[in-house]
């Protein structure tokens, strides 16, 4: 089929247009420049632009002959601004998206796939925490879902991910561990970390998931995507052997700890006039337990393979250390 991607130039998008290509699917694209230097991207036809300001008549252009529809842009949890903050996740993931999925709808699209975040299946496994209550991202990532899945019937189909953490990195692009690497390395001797853990998954798997919602998608469905669960401290050890620090100590700090630095970030996002994505002081609740999730749900469904995680988190963070180093360009988070 004719695959229409867009944020196909990004890490998750140019990995999706490979995999697709390596089972004859056709690839076109639309992209914000410049393409990353060093970026190895398959044959494709490719469109510059922002999918914010595109318009209608240039859509259904794009939209034309095309069978599947991948989105693979937005911004993610990282992005802090004036409150309120949700209105800004508002105006990139889903006022944006619902105007592609109408037009897509209309040209005769049969399969989409959105790229989400794995927040919307713990705020939906995990009530209690109100997730999308007290988190603007995470409501913004459940409003996207809701309004995303009111498109999809016997004819449409709407598949959306709901993504963890992702591991691998693309040539010239600033990876998003950056912040994570930046922060260890400012802790001096020590790693202080709270206990609990979180799914992952490789780049590779990723694009596998993609494939596999556009060739089996139907309806609407949510699909929660994990393979790899890892608890933090086996995490920060593999981190801490690719900055070249393998015997650095990590602290697991209580739970209380994780929310007194919380609240003291808080406070100078209040006394900045910042808004976060997501309210660090609650956040704990989630941050401080086991985020895993079972690859049976999403992962074998959808067809994807085993891979080497110990090597993505490796490509992640050496990446993340030549950006530090000045060496890549920035991106903007996008998930």
């Amino acid at each position: 089929m004719k695959v229409l991607i867009i944020g196909a130039t990004g890490l998750i998008g140019s990995e999706a247009a490979k995999e697709l290509v390596s089972r004859g699917h056709e690839i076109r694209a639309l992209a914000l420049p410049p393409i990353p230097e060093g970026a190895e991207l398959p044959l494709m036809e490719l469109h510059f632009g922002n999918y914010l300001d595109i318009s209608e008549e240039e859509l259904r252009e794009l939209f034309c002959d095309v069978e599947g529809f991948v989105f693979a842009a937005g911004v993610d949890e990282r992005v802090e601004g004036a409150p309120p903050i949700y209105d800004f996740y508002e105006k990139y993931n889903i006022t944006p998206l619902k105007k592609m999925l109408s037009i897509a709808k209309e040209s005769g699209v049969k399969h989409t796939v959105i790229c989400g975040s794995y927040f919307s299946y713990f705020a939906k496994e995990r009530p209690e925490l109100e997730l999308g209550r007290w988190h603007p991202y995470i409501r913004s990532r459940l409003d996207q879902e809701e309004m995303a899945l009111r498109f999809a019937d016997e004819n449409f189909s709407v598949s959306i991910l709901e993504l963890p953490y992702i591991f691998g990195a693309q040539p010239g692009r600033k990876p998003v561990w950056v912040f994570l690497v930046e922060r260890i390395l400012a802790m001096g001797k020590q790693t202080f970390y709270p206990k609990g853990g979180t799914s992952m998954v490789t780049i590779r798997q990723v694009a596998q998931a993609i494939a596999g919602a556009l060739e089996r998608g139907e309806g609407g469905q949510t699909w929660p995507i994990g393979w790899f669960n890892m608890h933090w401290t086996k995490f920060l050890r593999i981190v801490h052997r690719h900055i070249g620090e393998p015997k650095r100590k990590i602290r697991t700090v209580p739970k209380w700890a994780f929310r007194l630095y919380a609240l003291t970030e808080e406070r100078k996002n209040r006394k900045a006039g910042i808004e976060g994505g997501l309210d660090l002081v609650r956040f704990a609740e989630l941050m401080c337990s086991d985020q895993f999730i079972d690859r049976e749900l999403g992962c074998v469904p959808l067809g994807v393979r085993d891979d080497d995680i110990e090597k993505a988190i490796g490509e992640s963070i050496k990446a993340s250390l030549r950006a530090i180093e000045g060496q890549t360009m920035v991106d903007m988070p996008s998930k």
